[in-house]
């Protein structure tokens, strides 16, 4: 009976270790890059609650970067 329990226990740890590290990973990012700037310098980063999606834009007077980074 104990080393039902212990086994038991090894695998629903192992079961929650692996759920944990699948909800932070990384599902689809895109980082394009324009040769545009803007004569403002900006930055703008949404985070979406509950989620690593992440939605971002930054800007200088010779390029104009934006993207996300889209999460579970």
């Amino acid at each position: 009976m104990k080393r039902i329990f212990v086994g038991l226990s090894v695998v629903v740890g192992t079961l929650v270790m692996g759920l944990t590290n699948a909800s932070a990973s990384t599902i689809c990012s895109d980082d394009p890059v324009l040769p545009i700037g803007t004569p403002l310098h900006y930055s703008i980063t949404v985070k979406v609650p509950l989620t690593t999606t992440v939605v971002y834009a930054y800007g200088t007077h010779k390029t104009t970067t934006f993207g996300f980074v889209l999460g579970i």
